[in-house]
């Protein structure tokens, strides 16, 4: 069944989220306040993706969304993003084999045309691989912006349907939504952002409309079970009304 969009229905909810989008925020902060490298960090925030897969696996998470690299990072300085590019590569040249293993399925969204043809061949070829898998759904978001998400959507929209320009009052969000780059998935019931910001940056923005957000100050690096235990709780505490009353919920 298609995601459907909870400005036009009432999804259906549960105490456990079934989609967790995470900001993976803080990774230099935390190196450079231990006077280590800002490379080290983001080399440590592998390790904690690599255990926050297994742990959401084994909750019963069905979808994982990990914002790793936005269109804006471009403007950091040359050699972190050099760094970044190459630790992307290690990661998906080392980790494939393992998530195939654990029936994870990986997708990579964004503009992937700014990659070097070796990580674009790369992530087509972990996407290939784990096609068939189905046991968590894990996406990184990797020179994604939410802007830039619904813009392209809009355009591939009118050169597959011209007419909708000339009739605009007839645009609904059905005809957009399969255009978007999570059209595969459900919105997020979940938001969780690290490192002590409290904003989006541009992550999802359509996606995440009736998301319930949680943000922590926990560096990426050292965000641990507890603290996914500690959202997932924050999470269950909330009334996910979708526009209604409390008092229709109690009814």
């Amino acid at each position: 069944m298609a995601p459907r969009s909870s400005t036009q229905t009432i999804p259906s909810t549960s105490g456990l989220p079934r989609h967790v989008a995470i900001i993976m925020d803080g990774n230099g902060r935390w190196a450079t306040s231990r006077f280590l490298p800002r490379t080290t960090g983001h080399t440590r925030g592998v390790k904690v993706v690599r255990k926050l897969v297994e742990e959401c696996g084994n909750r019963g998470i069905e979808y994982l969304t990990l914002f790793a690299f936005s269109s804006e990072n471009w403007r950091r300085p040359a050699s972190e993003v050099g760094m970044l590019m190459r630790l992307f590569v290690q990661t998906l040249e080392r980790e494939v084999d393992k998530l195939h293993e654990r029936g994870v399925r990986l997708r990579v969204v964004g503009d992937l045309s700014a990659f070097e043809p070796r990580l674009q061949a790369l992530i087509q070829n972990a996407e290939e691989r784990t096609a068939g898998n189905s046991q968590l759904h894990l996406t990184i978001a990797a020179n994604y912006g939410g802007r830039w998400d619904v813009l392209q959507a809009m355009r591939c929209l009118l050169r597959d349907q011209p007419t909708l320009a000339q009739t605009p009052d007839q645009l609904s969000e059905a005809h957009l939504m399969p255009y978007l780059k999570f059209s595969f998935a459900p919105e997020p019931d979940l938001f969780i952002r690290t490192g002590g910001e409290q904003r989006i940056s541009n992550f999802m923005i359509w996606q995440l409309a009736y998301t319930e957000l949680y943000f922590t100050p926990v560096y990426w690096p050292d965000f641990s079970s507890e603290d996914l235990e500690a959202a997932i709780r924050w999470y269950q505490g909330r009334e996910r009304r979708f526009g209604r009353t409390s008092a229709q919920l109690a009814q």
